[in-house]
């Protein structure tokens, strides 16, 4: 008898802050095969893949995803012959602010892992106040929806665009290989209603724009799709993290928000990482000086580029000071997004950045109780280099769209270190002061 393959959801995050509404799920730093299988054939419904492609340039991001791909499809073909099939649901995990490499991605996963019938743009994240309407995507900010071109991250040097109507974003993206007109719109109706005869009739990859402005419309529309993929069709999705509550339909975690710095080791202070520039990361950063009693300890970004090794050593002795003095320290890069004449300028020095930022988690004081990492390449670095972690399981939320995980019992240097991922664009101006709040047990 011809066994019915299990679906298992994988999404190829870009950066890995894409884990930030579910729980009890594996997050890889590694794609071999064999990893890719261990995570195949965990218990829980969906995976993640930290590609990391968004602090990367589009040719790397092309390559890193088809690399991905490639083990990915040789890791299914070894369960399919060893008689444990499994159907995957691809996702393309990026930002609910639409920056990322798209269509590149998409295109490559199409190439490796296709042929599909179309492929949904999701982006919408309420954790975070995204919403999609009328095929335009916004951000509430202060109850207000602003589309979301007319915001800062529209601006971004890298990903920069011009329109928050949907199908003029992918016109535009795609240099008009995918015209407007072409794009297929599933609007707030149809999401509510039944879309089960329109799914099955999608074919040739076509590309549709989704809207939703709450999880009972992503509940409503990934119902839908799931019932469609076990009959056969075939979806790609580039989506934030909402969409993949929706699918993974998980219980609540296991562990409540509230609770999280009973996993803190020893009781003990720990270290905060702000690399993400963008302004409401800068107004978290000051509030959490504010408000709570954290040293503060500024990487001065001009004084690296002239006195690396002297700025490193000095850090590093602050925090053992810290450390040894009782009090948790945040560790910030100056403020503001330098200019580079170049995409490919900028892009190396945040490679330089990031490397340093890389060698100090390297470095944190073995009795480190615990450590946030706010911005998404700055975890991804962290949870990758920084504590060279091959896999680690998501814990839950601490705060709507952080999530928590935790480094194995058997690492080197921090075992059972609890790491907060904390996304740049996340949260209001208290946010890092009350995830902080919560974790901190060192008074």
């Amino acid at each position: 008898m011809t066994q019915t393959p299990a679906t298992k959801i994988i999404a190829i995050d870009d950066d890995p802050t894409g884990s930030q509404t579910v729980h009890s799920c594996l997050l890889l730093t590694r794609w071999d095969p064999e990893t890719l299988i261990e995570a195949l054939t965990d218990a829980a419904p969906l995976f993640f893949v930290l590609s990391n492609t968004r602090g990367m340039s589009a040719d790397d991001a092309a390559s890193v995803t088809r690399e991905i791909c490639v083990n990915l499809r040789q890791a299914l073909a070894r369960l399919a012959e060893a008689g444990s099939p499994i159907q995957p649901l691809i996702v393309s995990r990026s930002d609910s602010t639409l920056r990322g490499h798209y269509p590149v991605e998409t295109d490559i996963i199409a190439e490796e892992l296709g042929p599909f019938d179309a492929h949904f743009l999701v982006p919408a994240f309420f954790e975070g106040g995204r919403i999609t309407r009328d095929g335009v995507h916004y951000l509430v900010v202060d109850g207000k929806p602003v589309p979301v071109n007319e915001a800062e991250f529209a601006q971004d040097s890298v990903f920069g665009f011009q329109h928050a109507f949907l199908p003029d974003y992918v016109e535009e993206k795609t240099a008009g290989r995918i015209a407007s007109a072409e794009v297929e719109r599933f609007s707030l109706d149809d999401v509510r209603g039944d879309i089960a005869a329109r799914l099955r009739g999608l074919t040739d990859n076509v590309c549709c724009a989704v809207d939703a402005e709450q999880q009972s419309d992503l509940d409503n529309f990934a119902r839908q799709v799931l019932a469609a993929v076990g009959e056969g069709k075939r979806f790609l999705f580039r989506s934030a993290a909402s969409l993949l509550t929706s699918f993974a339909a998980l219980p609540p975690q296991p562990v409540a928000a509230e609770a999280m710095s009973a996993y803190v080791r020893g009781g003990r202070p720990g270290v905060v990482l702000v690399g993400s520039h963008v302004a409401k990361s800068t107004r978290q950063l000051e509030t959490l000086i504010e408000q709570t009693d954290v040293i503060p300890i500024e990487i001065d970004l001009e004084r690296l580029t002239r006195d690396e090794e002297s700025l490193f050593h000095e850090l590093i002795d602050r925090l053992e000071t810290a450390q040894h003095e009782h009090h948790s320290a945040v560790l910030y890069t100056s403020r503001g997004e330098r200019q580079f004449p170049t995409k490919a300028e900028r892009l190396a020095f945040g490679e330089r950045v990031s490397g340093f930022l890389v060698r100090l988690v390297q470095n944190l004081p073995r009795e480190t109780g615990f450590l946030i990492s706010k911005g998404g390449i700055t975890s991804n670095d962290t949870l990758s280099k920084g504590l060279a972690l091959r896999t680690a399981r998501v814990l839950g939320q601490i705060h709507p769209g952080c999530s928590v995980v935790r480094c194995p019992t058997d690492h080197s240097r921090f075992p059972d270190l609890p790491v907060v991922i904390f996304p740049g664009n996340v949260g209001g101006d208290d946010a890092l002061a009350r995830v902080y709040q919560i974790i901190d047990s060192s008074d």
